[in-house]
């Protein structure tokens, strides 16, 4: 009796030592993101949000009584280096991971984070992110197919395009979402006179530019990142193209003004609102918040709906009082008008975002945008 009383008793202590022990423990979010490489400027205004949040939380005495850690893992945009991230994050025991901004390093990190039972969120747009039946994997931007069908829509009813030519680069992303927009605009009645390819990174391409001019288009669209789209921008007016331009969401980051210079003006870019144009308290206060740590804004929207993509973590483990992936996911599939920074959101069965509108933005003289569509 006394070797079991000692037993139980033992036993009691040990337990309340380790609920001492996890309260008073640390919990690790991972960050993977480009933050090198051709979209650093995206995957470090990622990794800037998300530890903005952690220090907001960790302020606030943590979640769940427990320390927000993050580490971070550079997979330069790259599949390769997303399976490697998932790794070595996996191997570091993060409880979700937060990113990354492409599709191609996304969908090689799923099945390894799905193995190792972690909460993944990501920007990438691709279909099949989402149908592949990950419980844990959740989508922070509408996919590729609602951002056509808005700018299909747009370019055929909204603008009355007669002539359009739609370009991509060869990733998953770029090349899905330029189908995507090639098979809207057709189903609206539009034309599409030409559809190509470039290849990311090449720098010149006014060889296939020179192209699109035989064609005579009255608009460009292309579906790649902002490093190509400036340069396109920039070189169909040094090759006097009298057609207008239209950017995919991948376009829309402080750096396109950059690269394209005067060229940019005029330039439309569709995405989902940007937090100037938005309502909410969240959007202001997050964006006050990040000046004040960082010295600047963030270099796009894709650093804020990442940011969600967290938050809506943080809400389901308040929610549910656990770090258990499998009830996170459980209420994040359940989640619905959720305050986020880019607007009410929520998740459907597959993990994708739900609450999502877009708008086509025009950039101005002075590198700001001016919401153009919808005109209401």
């Amino acid at each position: 009796m006394f070797k079991l009383k000692t037993l139980v008793a033992a036993t009691a202590i040990s337990l309340g030592m380790s609920a001492t022990a996890m309260a008073a423990g640390t919990v690790t979010f991972g960050v993977q993101a480009p933050i090198t490489g051709q979209y650093a400027n995206e995957g470090q205004g990622i990794e800037k949000a998300v530890k903005l949040l952690a220090k907001q939380l960790n302020d606030k005495g943590g979640l769940l009584g427990k320390t927000v850690k993050v580490v971070s893992c550079d997979d330069e945009g790259k599949a390769t280096q997303g399976a490697l991230c998932a790794r070595n994050l996996s191997n570091q025991n993060v409880f979700a991971v937060i990113g990354t901004y492409t599709s191609g390093a996304a969908g090689a990190a799923q099945p390894i984070y799905a193995r190792a039972n972690i909460l993944q969120t990501s920007d990438g747009t691709a279909e099949q992110l989402t149908q592949h039946g990950y419980k844990l994997f959740f989508r922070n931007a509408p996919p590729n197919s609602a951002e056509a069908k808005f700018t299909g829509e747009y370019l055929v009813k909204g603008k009355h395009y007669k002539r359009i030519a739609v370009l991509s680069d060869h990733s998953s992303f770029s090349k899905g979402l330029g189908d995507a927009v090639d098979e809207a605009v057709k189903k609206e009645g539009g034309n599409v006179v030409f559809r190509g390819y470039i290849n990311a990174g090449s720098q010149d391409y006014r060889s296939v530019l020179t192209t699109v001019k035989s064609k005579n288009p009255d608009v460009i669209y292309f579906s790649g990142y902002y490093s190509d789209g400036g340069l396109l921008r920039s070189q169909e007016k040094d090759l006097d193209i009298n057609a207008d331009f239209v950017g995919g969401d991948a376009n829309q980051n402080v750096k396109f003004a950059q690269i394209a210079g005067q060229a940019a003006t005029g330039t439309v870019i569709v995405n989902v609102p940007a937090p100037e144009n938005l309502p909410y308290k969240e959007a202001k206060d997050f964006l006050a918040d990040y000046k004040s740590m960082y010295g600047e804004l963030p270099p796009s929207i894709f650093t804020l709906t990442n940011a969600d993509g967290m938050r809506a973590i943080v809400k389901a483990v308040e929610a549910t009082k656990s770090f258990d992936p499998n009830k996170v996911a459980d209420y994040l599939h359940n989640l619905r008008n959720f305050p986020g920074i880019t607007g009410p959101m929520g998740f459907d069965k597959h993990g994708e975002r739900l609450g999502s509108a877009f708008q086509a933005f025009e950039i101005q003289p002075d590198g700001s945008y001016k919401t153009v569509y919808p005109t209401h």
